[in-house]
């Protein structure tokens, strides 16, 4: 697997495929989710004539899990040391869940000099609901704001049915060549603790708001952590934005719903 070295010397892998002439689109996954998650949309990509990248976070997947830079800020720093170590640019970033707040973070430090759009999939800009915010994670607010998060990500009883749940995972599972019978059940390491808490109190939406590319918003009508009406909210504030609300979908529509999904996303990178 071919790998880059990120600023501070860590070790980042990344998968390549498609046309290496075609408009470069990185993929991003979400918490404790390797890049392969995104093996449903990579047949329609390459289909479309892109260059497919995935991308590793650090401690994600195979790429190296130091025990420093578990924040939100490096992950954005990592994806422009990716995106300058391969000189990409007209690039489209499609990040699921916390892959599209690395995307914030990316912009925030670096702007959108390189990049033709963005893609989010079901992640609330800001996870802390205030006065002015009604969107974030359920249940999660000022009052608990040092416990929420402390032990991992809570359950909320909302969104998908569990049975359903399981059923796409599994599909999951299978398309990317894996048993369910051999999985173990969902741990957190520090770092990975440091970089959920980071992540959830972070708020993205001035960055949004002054994006200069196109970006496309999707939720989950169902989703299990947070309403999906974070993703019209977005778009509202910026007028190169637009969303979309997936029907009979949770939180991973790139998984939940890969039909539909791949749709929207091969539609939106043709029209940049």
């Amino acid at each position: 697997m071919p790998s880059i070295t990120a600023s501070d010397g860590v070790r980042l892998d990344y998968t390549e495929t498609g046309d290496p002439a075609g408009r470069p689109v990185v993929l991003i996954a979400g918490f404790k989710a390797a890049a392969t998650s995104w093996v449903l949309q990579q047949d329609a990509l390459i289909g479309a004539g892109a260059r497919v990248i995935a991308f590793d976070r650090r401690g994600h997947g195979t790429s190296e899990a130091p025990t420093f830079g578990a924040r939100m800020s490096r992950h954005g720093k990592d994806l422009g040391d990716m995106l300058t170590a391969l000189d990409l640019s007209g690039a489209v970033l499609v990040g699921g869940s916390q892959g599209g707040s690395t995307i914030w973070a990316y912009v925030s430090l670096f702007g959108a000099e390189r990049l033709a759009g963005i893609v989010t999939v079901d992640q609330t800009p800001k996870m802390l609901n205030t006065e002015d915010w009604a969107y974030g994670f359920y249940d999660y607010d000022r009052s608990v704001m040092g416990t929420k998060f402390e032990h991992g990500v809570p359950p909320t009883g909302r969104g998908t049915p569990p049975a359903e749940r399981g059923e796409r995972l599994i599909r999951l599972m299978s398309a990317m060549r894996i048993d369910p019978a051999r999985t173990v059940p969902t741990t957190y390491a520090i770092p990975e603790l440091a970089l959920l808490n980071d992540h959830a109190v972070q708020d993205w939406r001035d960055v949004i708001a002054r994006l200069d590319v196109p970006s496309l918003l999707v939720a989950g009508r169902d989703s299990e952590l947070w309403p999906c009406e974070h993703a019209e909210a977005s778009a509202a504030l910026n007028g190169l934005a637009a969303s979309v609300v997936i029907e009979d979908c949770g939180h991973a529509a790139n998984i939940e719903q890969p039909d539909l999904f791949n749709e929207l996303l091969v539609d939106f990178i043709a029209r940049l």
